[in-house]
């Protein structure tokens, strides 16, 4: 498209526009070319979606791209009863690195890419180092509050990977598997208020809600998350 319009209007070119429309179209041929060589499908449409996100800053500066990293830890109910032999653990405590990238366009809707993993393995039963990953893509409606007051609200779709390690005493004479892990569709809600502390800088205390269908290695379906990120916002806020 820019060589067709340069063609045609060769002082396009030389303009701030011409020269964010160049870089926007170099970043999106490059992001295309790197997502190609990722052969895991969720990791390349997260990819994707991030590279459009970051682009749109390129394509439209009058609009806004936040972009922010934290920590927060998850809870969940556990179980009241010991009558079985064995209980699935509540998915809960462990503190947790979280980042996410939000586009808001120009009605205060937008779209927002988040995932959270645990920093160091949680032991399951007493018996087996793991580690959740969860991820999603949201809608979002971003609400001015006051002059420096930002709320986030949001809701959308993910998946929730667990990664099962080495057991931690492993004496079986066949040998231990390295690690395993399964993946679960989840659907995720969540609200974050952002406080700009100076200029376009903000710390945004977060929850989030996950219902995760079928989480059998788990006691319940329904995880919250909590937490607090620090960001930084492109464009107008």
């Amino acid at each position: 498209m820019l060589r067709v319009l340069g063609s045609q209007f060769p002082v396009l070119r030389n303009t701030i526009l011409g020269r964010l429309l160049e870089a926007g179209n170099q970043g999106l041929r490059i992001c295309a070319r790197l997502s190609l060589r990722t052969e895991n499908w969720q990791l390349r449409t997260a990819f994707l979606i991030a590279c459009v996100l970051a682009a749109l800053v390129s394509f439209a500066p009058a609009q806004q791209v936040d972009l922010a990293g934290g920590a927060s830890t998850l809870w969940s109910a556990g179980p009241l009863t010991a009558s079985q032999a064995f209980l699935p653990p509540a998915e809960s405590g462990g503190l947790y690195a979280n980042g996410s990238l939000q586009y808001i366009g120009e009605k205060r809707l937008g779209l927002n890419i988040e995932g959270a993993f645990r920093a160091k393995e949680g032991l399951y039963n007493g018996y087996q180092y793991y580690r959740p990953i969860l991820y999603d893509v949201n809608a979002v409606y971003a609400r001015r509050m006051a002059t420096k007051i930002r709320g986030d609200f949001m809701a959308g779709v993910g998946g929730e990977t667990l990664v099962f390690y080495r057991q931690t005493n492993c004496n079986y004479s066949g040998g231990c598997s390295a690690n395993f892990n399964n993946t679960h569709f989840l659907l995720h809600a969540g609200v974050g208020v952002r406080y700009y502390f100076w200029r376009t800088f903000f710390a945004r205390p977060e929850a989030h809600y996950y219902f995760i269908p079928n989480n059998f290695e788990f006691h319940s379906d329904h995880v919250f998350r909590i937490g607090v990120s620090i960001g930084h916002t492109f464009g107008s806020k």
